[in-house]
C-alpha cells in the first residue's frame, strides 16, 4: 500500500457518520492516530455517540483513536479537542474539515439565521478548527489541510445560497492558507464530493445513491493529505470518478478609460471571455500584473 500514514496524527470533524466517518476508518487504516470528532450526535444502536462508534470500529481494527465532542463553531472546544490530541500523541499533522449542515431553501424565502448559521459551521467552524492547529504544524514544519467544498459553491445549485456561498468562501480560504503555509510544508486542498450521506437524503434517486458511496470519495482525499499531497488543488469526487477544478483567468483585453469604455466592454464581451490561452494563476496578484501588462502593452 503506497500512500501510509504511519506516526500522523489526524482529526477529522464531522467523523460520526457519512464521509467523516469514512475518512477517519481509512486514514486509521493507514496507520495515522485519529480523532474522531463529531458534535454529540448519537449513535444509531447501543450507547454512547456516533463519534464513540466510530471510534470503536478502528480500534477493532487495530487502529488508534479517540472520540471528541466539540462543536466546530467553538472556539473553547476545538482548543481542548487539539491539545487533547498533542497531550496524547504529541503532534498534529492531518485536519480535514468535514463538518457540515444544510438548511436549503430558496433566497427570496431564507431566514438571514438561515444563512449565518451555515456559514458559521461550514466557513467559520473550519477557520477555527484551521487556526487551532496553524502554528504546531508550522513548528512541526509539516501539515496537511483539507477543506470540503462543493459543486454547489463552484457552479451553484437552487435553494443552497448558504451553502454554496459557504463551500465557495472555503476555496478562498485554501488558496491563502496555501499560499502562506507552504514555507512550513503545511498544504491545503480542497474535495468536492458527491456522496449519499444524511446531508442528501432524498434529495437523489435510489439507482444514484447506490453509486455515491462515501466509499467512493475517500481515495482522492487520502492523496489530498498524504506525504506526497499537491496544494491549492480542488479534486472533485463522487462514484469512484475524480476530477479537478480550477479557477481560471482569461488573457484579457486592455479597453482603458474613456466615456464610452463600459460600451466596447459589452461589445468585446465575448473576446473577454475568449479561454483560448487561459491560465491559473499562481496567487490572485496575477490578475493585477495582467491587467498592468496589458495597460503598458497599449501605451506603447
Amino acid at each position: 500500500m503506497g500512500i501510509n500514514f504511519n506516526g500522523r496524527v489526524a482529526i477529522v470533524t464531522g467523523a460520526g457518520g457519512g464521509l467523516g466517518r469514512q475518512h477517519a476508518l481509512a486514514l486509521a487504516a493507514r496507520g495515522a492516530k485519529v480523532v474522531v470528532n463529531d458534535f454529540g450526535r448519537p449513535a444509531d444502536a447501543g450507547e454512547g455517540t456516533a463519534a464513540d462508534a466510530v471510534v470503536a470500529d478502528i480500534r477493532a481494527a487495530g487502529g488508534e483513536a479517540i472520540a471528541h465532542g466539540a462543536s466546530v463553531t467553538d472556539e473553547a472546544a476545538v482548543a481542548a479537542m487539539v491539545e487533547q490530541a498533542l497531550a496524547r500523541w504529541g503532534r498534529v499533522d492531518i485536519l480535514v474539515n468535514n463538518a457540515g449542515i444544510l438548511r436549503d431553501k430558496t433566497f427570496g424565502k431564507m431566514a438571514l439565521e438561515e444563512f449565518r448559521l451555515v456559514m458559521d459551521v461550514h466557513l467559520m467552524g473550519a477557520v477555527i478548527c484551521t487556526q487551532a492547529v496553524w502554528n504546531t504544524m508550522r513548528a512541526q514544519k509539516y501539515g496537511r489541510v483539507a477543506m470540503t467544498t462543493s459543486s454547489s459553491g463552484l457552479y451553484g445549485n437552487f435553494g443552497q445560497a448558504n451553502y454554496g456561498a459557504a463551500k465557495m468562501a472555503l476555496v478562498g480560504l485554501m488558496q491563502t492558507l496555501s499560499v502562506e503555509g507552504a514555507r512550513d510544508n503545511i498544504r491545503v486542498n480542497c474535495l468536492a464530493p458527491t456522496a449519499a450521506t444524511r446531508m442528501t437524503e432524498g434529495l437523489l434517486p435510489a439507482e444514484m445513491l447506490k453509486l455515491l458511496t462515501p466509499e467512493s470519495v475517500t481515495p482522492a482525499l487520502l492523496h489530498l493529505v498524504s506525504e506526497d499531497a499537491p496544494t491549492r488543488a480542488i479534486v472533485c469526487a463522487g462514484a469512484g470518478t475524480f476530477a479537478r477544478a480550477h479557477i481560471t483567468l482569461t488573457p484579457g483585453l486592455h479597453i482603458g478609460v474613456g466615456p464610452d469604455a463600459a460600451e466596447h466592454v459589452a461589445e468585446s464581451f465575448d473576446a473577454i471571455s475568449d479561454r483560448h490561452g487561459e491560465t491559473v494563476p499562481e496567487n490572485g496578484s496575477a490578475q493585477g500584473r495582467n491587467e498592468i501588462a496589458l495597460a503598458m502593452a497599449a501605451a506603447r
